[in-house]
């Protein structure tokens, strides 16, 4: 699969980026849409669960949507197929976040354009953590 055509240095830049609603967060401790996020969360990470079938994760209040979190966003990371993105991608464009990370092996050029075209960056195919340790 390919990846987006970011440097490290733009990479960089986003990583800098502090308030993180994690699509897809998993209760799961061995799933990565688990310990990624917590491991964001220990590295200085302000993470906003999305998952509408729980209530917490990690202590962190969760939401059912994108929609219903009130507090700024700066990344929006996607753990869901990439057949299930575009959606996501629909609901996070009216919040404006600078960013939407899709995690690895999740790619769905429909949704990236869409987002491009609201002016937002797309990072794809990379994980968050993976490219904060590579990075740090």
């Amino acid at each position: 699969m390919e990846q987006d055509q970011h440097s490290d240095e733009e990479i960089r830049n986003i990583l800098s980026m502090k308030n993180v609603a994690v699509v897809g967060m998993s209760k799961n401790s061995e799933k990565a849409a688990h310990y990624v996020p917590k491991y964001l969360m220990n590295n200085g990470y302000n993470i906003t669960p999305i998952n509408p079938t729980a209530e917490e994760i990690l202590n962190k209040k969760c939401y059912p949507d994108i929609s219903a979190v009130d507090e700024q966003i700066d990344i929006v990371d996607v753990f869901r197929p990439s057949e299930d993105v575009l959606p996501v991608v629909q609901e996070a464009i009216k919040k404006q976040p600078k960013v939407i990370w899709l995690q690895e092996g999740i790619h769905n050029k429909e949704a990236e354009d869409l987002a491009r075209k609201a002016g937002i960056t797309v990072v794809f195919n990379r994980c968050m953590l993976a490219e904060h340790q590579r990075l740090s």
